[in-house]
């Protein structure tokens, strides 16, 4: 029942930092997106391998390909870094689109949020 209650509250941290970053909830790459960070925060592995075990194992969870997922995860972020709150991204990734600078790849993006959210859980962030 614990561990229920405690991935339900990351999972929680996950959405808000999503919203707060300015990915929008009616795409399916938000939706990949929390899943890739509840996978990443069980396992951080899965961040160094997106292709070969992150994105095929979304793909089966959500019955999809896993190239749709990349690419919706990918198109989320795009939104994200484009429209989004830049003060937030900012605080987050320690840069945004405003400086100039290129988007995170998919597994920073993710890898992020999933240390945020653990160090939240762990009273530190």
């Amino acid at each position: 029942m614990q561990s229920i209650i405690v991935e339900k509250t990351m999972e929680n941290q996950i959405s808000k930092i999503m919203l707060d970053i300015g990915v929008p909830a009616h795409l399916k790459g938000y939706r990949y997106l929390r899943s890739a960070v509840m996978l990443a925060i069980k396992d951080m592995r899965v961040v160094g391998s997106v292709t070969k075990l992150l994105y095929p194992e979304i793909a089966k969870l959500f019955g999809t390909t896993d190239r749709k997922v990349e690419r919706a995860i990918r198109n989320a972020i795009e939104i994200s870094w484009e429209r989004g709150n830049v003060s937030y991204f900012e605080e987050l990734f320690g840069y945004s689109g405003k400086d100039g600078c290129e988007r995170p790849t998919n597994s920073e993006y993710i890898a992020i949020i999933a240390d945020q959210v653990l160090l939240q859980h762990k009273g530190v962030g």
